[in-house]
């Protein structure tokens, strides 16, 4: 089969202006950014149409070294639904280069599953991500000339909680000591760098409904303490306007559109391990306006993306989704069900079979918020009739729908099944959600609940430093604020090592970050990151430009 360079570029990407004009979009709402590519200037919402809409959100099993194909099950399902002549519009979160040019390669699809220009796309593509790392690292330097010139006073700060970020797997950047040699370089201290989609900007630009809900959220977002011990946010240093002023054009949601026409919305780009894991809130809105069926996933697995998309970003934007699309593959299952990487590919019920303990309880979890669920095996071709008959049928002894995804060869016609599997369980579509805690508990409780009704494990140990910001957070008043769990994809654990599937264990909370402008509090459990490191051979490796053209991101 061709690259997925290839299919991309086999024929010309018809202009967005047509794209935008079969959706039914206001002309004067579009801002091209070239032929291919567009902002969506949209100030305010029809929450009769938004309500109308019917929200599907894509999620996965655990994911593994061999990956889930979330986004090309998202955007065949889109292009499946615009085969059976619905009116679909797919909202999608933008690539980091961190993993661009790191493990992951591109995140734009593949095969004849993919959203272009994809190479736009997986890079700069309208700028969105530097514009958010421009604005976190002039508030960071702003502060810190604060910090200078009020050094030794009551309102200086003692206590920094911004960290600087970009948008790169970097991991020498994750402690770092500034202002060295000599005093007029500013105050000496230690610090570190988070990935641009796991800083706190990133999060207030996607759970923003618009340019003055993103100005409160700056204003709001908590930069430090005092010597006198009070909090100091964006709005005491007086710079809410500038940072703003940063993110004008990166809150506008950009549209494109898939190989087959179908529009595609794609803004925002918070990870699901470290950070929240949506696109944002006025994609998915935008999406809701303008389309009859509205396609969007959540990051890595149920445990964290969709975890997150229930009980953070449905709250605050006060959507439903109609039902969740749960994607599997069946080298993940065999991975989780002992198959060594090398023989993954090869045909085996029994490993099959034990993995299938894993989308199990991704059931679970999705039904614990009271979600409509198919089960959706993305194919490959060395995937046999048997094995697809097998997982068919212990779906139908579950209960649960199943349909088969060959989106990647076959492009929109390889997702009919999947597309109609979906009309029609919208038919009847979810209750009201099921959210796993209640805001007016307090942080602790709400961390032992996801991980007990969740992951499934026995609750949370709390660190020194946890504990500490358990009180801060008490004394500010933020306790009612929900908690962004940033721990591991590869297991309901902390440890990567250890599934968790049999439910002994506990999650150790190291720290609490409160991202008071976004309006949630990060929970830092076991060794994870905010800022990535790279692997031994780099996706960087592969990348070239030969004839003019951009090569290796896909």
């Amino acid at each position: 089969m061709k690259s997925d360079y290839e299919i991309a570029n086999e024929k010309p990407i018809p202009p967005i202006s047509i794209v935008a004009e079969k959706m039914g979009m206001d002309p004067e709402l579009l801002i091209p950014y070239g032929n291919t590519k567009a902002k969506i200037n949209i100030t305010q919402f029809d929450e009769t149409k938004i309500a109308a809409s019917k929200l599907i959100l894509v999620t996965a099993i655990t994911p593994t070294k061999a990956g889930i194909g979330k986004t090309t099950t998202s955007v065949g399902l889109a292009d499946g639904l615009k085969k059976i002549n619905k009116k679909v519009v797919l909202a999608l979160r933008e690539p980091s280069l961190g993993p661009c040019f790191g493990m992951k390669g591109g995140a734009a699809g593949g095969g004849y599953s993919q959203v272009v220009p994809m190479e736009d796309i997986n890079l700069h593509f309208t700028g969105d991500f530097h514009a958010i790392t421009s604005a976190n690292n002039t508030l960071a330097s702003l502060l810190d000339n604060y910090r200078f010139y009020n050094r030794g006073k009551q309102e200086g700060i003692k206590t920094v909680l911004i960290k600087r970020c970009l948008d790169v797997n970097d991991r020498v950047l994750r402690k770092v000591v500034t202002a060295l040699n000599g005093p007029n370089n500013g105050i000496t201290s230690e610090t570190g760098f988070d990935i641009t989609p796991a800083s706190e900007l990133m999060a207030v630009l996607c759970l923003s409904e618009g340019l003055a809900d993103l100005r409160n959220k700056i204003d709001e977002m908590l930069l430090g303490f005092t010597f006198a011990g009070a909090p100091f946010t964006t709005k005491d240093l007086g710079v809410t306007g500038a940072i703003t002023a940063l993110l004008k054009d990166a809150i506008q949601p950009n549209l494109v559109q898939t190989l087959e026409g179908c529009p595609a919305i794609v803004h925002g780009g918070p990870f699901a391990n470290i950070a929240h894991g949506c696109n944002s809130i006025m994609a998915t809105k935008t999406a809701m306006q303008l389309g009859d069926y509205v396609v969007t996933e959540a990051g890595f697995a149920s445990d964290l993306g969709a975890e997150k998309f229930f009980n953070i970003k449905c709250r605050k934007a006060g959507i439903t989704p109609a039902m969740s699309v749960l994607v599997a593959t069946s080298q993940a299952l065999k991975l989780s069900g002992g198959i060594s990487e090398t023989e993954m590919k090869l045909p085996n019920l029994s490993a099959l079979e034990k993995g299938l303990l894993n989308v199990a309880k991704h059931i679970g979890i999705l039904q614990s918020f009271h979600q409509k669920i198919l089960v959706v095996l993305n194919k490959y071709h060395f995937d046999t009739p048997e094995e697809i008959n097998f997982m068919r049928n212990w779906c139908l002894q579950k209960g649960v729908s199943f349909a088969v995804n060959d989106a990647f060869a076959l492009g929109g016609n390889g997702a009919i099944e999947m597309a109609e599997e979906v009309v029609k369980i919208c038919k009847n579509p979810s209750p009201a959600i099921h959210h796993t805690y209640e805001l007016s508990d307090d942080i602790e409780t709400k961390m032992n609940k996801i991980v007990q009704n969740i992951y499934g494990g026995k609750g949370v140990i709390l660190y020194k430093k946890a504990q500490e910001m358990i009180k801060k957070i008490n004394q500010l008043g933020l306790a009612h604020l929900p908690v962004c769990m940033a721990k591991t994809q590869y297991s309901f654990t902390d440890d990567p090592s250890n599934p968790g599937l049999d439910g002994n264990f506990h999650i150790d909370v190291e720290d609490l970050v409160i991202n008071k402008g976004a309006g949630f509090i990060v929970a830092v459990c076991g060794e994870i990151m905010r800022m990535p490191g790279l692997p031994k051979v780099p996706q960087a490796n592969f990348i070239d430009v030969v004839d003019g053209k951009i090569i290796g991101v896909s």
